[in-house]
């Protein structure tokens, strides 16, 4: 005769991932806030995944030290460098056991309480819940930017991206097997979680400041962020170079078109040596962006070509499981 199951065993489980990366100051707070969580979602089983994206600092050793206490809940992925927060995730994801996964930062901008309403959402059926931005309590530079990205996101790769854009989000199982698959590199999550298709539930908040800790989203990883989102969604800068050759090429003719007839009909001297330097700088300067767009993409295909994993996991220190 079968043991009869125990109770955890009927309950379905959800896993938060938590990218980590020169976190040592949030992290005594982010945990404690995050094994809230387990202790008020009693109906489910609640397991946390912490990846260290090679911090500089003592964030694995303040992690180690968490998973000394909660040894059956805290899991820690430990990567040989960094390699980004996107990779960092990924690795998570597949470190991840639960019926549907979660992934939170671990600066709490994001407010992780919001998970008890979207674990309440994917229970009613829905594969993809994403908690979208209606504000943020950030610098006006920093809403400027962001503001102006998801626009031209929207405008011109992935229309039916969140207006306020998300990094909070959960997905069933389901969802992050076909992320699983995928394995690509040079590419952008939450970009990634639109093109899949699935409808999902939308659930507006306001991002917070951040309270501890220096930011290492550089204006640099911004940057990066901006073109893997345009050359990984969009064949727009590669249909843009040819419109823009096109249309140069047609002016330059209708240009030559016109010193002919001044020279032969008007007899107007040819224009001097400044002209001639103006219009070679600026044509120079307009091959050199277009070649750097094209760059762009034959840099990504090759390094796909190369088949690099996106990341290497160190270690991996399991939550214990009960006999």
């Amino acid at each position: 005769m079968n043991e009869p199951l125990s109770p955890s065993e009927h309950k379905k489980r959800l896993t938060i991932v938590v990218p980590v990366y020169f976190n040592e100051e949030n992290l005594p707070d982010t945990i404690p806030a995050l094994l809230k969580l387990v202790e008020q979602m009693s109906d489910i089983v609640v397991d946390l995944v912490f990846v260290d994206d090679g911090s500089g600092d003592n964030s694995f050793a303040v992690l180690r030290a968490f998973q000394q206490k909660w040894p059956q809940i805290i899991t820690t992925v430990r990567l040989s460098r960094n390699f980004g927060s996107m990779n960092a995730i990924l690795a998570g994801l597949q470190v991840a056991e639960g019926d549907c996964v979660a992934m939170v930062a671990a600066d709490l901008q994001d407010p992780p309480e919001l998970l008890v309403q979207m674990h309440q959402s994917w229970l009613r059926g829905n594969k993809v819940v994403l908690a979208v931005r209606a504000g943020r309590e950030e610098k006006f530079r920093d809403r400027l930017f962001a503001s102006m990205y998801y626009w031209l996101l929207r405008r011109f790769a992935l229309k039916n991206f969140p207006k306020g854009g998300f990094d909070l989000w959960l997905l069933d199982r389901q969802v992050v097997e076909e992320i699983k698959k995928i394995n690509e590199k040079n590419t952008h999550l939450s970009s990634l979680i639109v093109w899949l298709g699935h409808q999902p539930a939308q659930i507006p908040y306001v991002r917070r400041r951040r309270a501890k800790g220096k930011s290492r989203w550089t204006m640099a990883k911004k940057i990066k962020l901006f073109i893997d989102s345009f050359v990984a969604f969009s064949y727009f800068p590669v249909r843009l170079v040819s419109v823009t050759g096109f249309v140069f090429a047609f002016l330059s003719f209708l240009y030559a078109a016109w010193e002919v007839v001044c020279r032969l009909w008007f007899k107007t001297p040819v224009p001097g040596f400044a002209s001639i330097v103006i219009l070679i700088t600026f044509t120079s300067g307009l091959q050199m962006i277009m070649l750097g767009t094209l760059g762009e993409y034959l840099w990504r295909a090759l390094d796909e070509m190369r088949k690099r994993p996106p990341y290497v996991i160190d270690a991996v220190y399991p939550r214990e499981t009960q006999p």
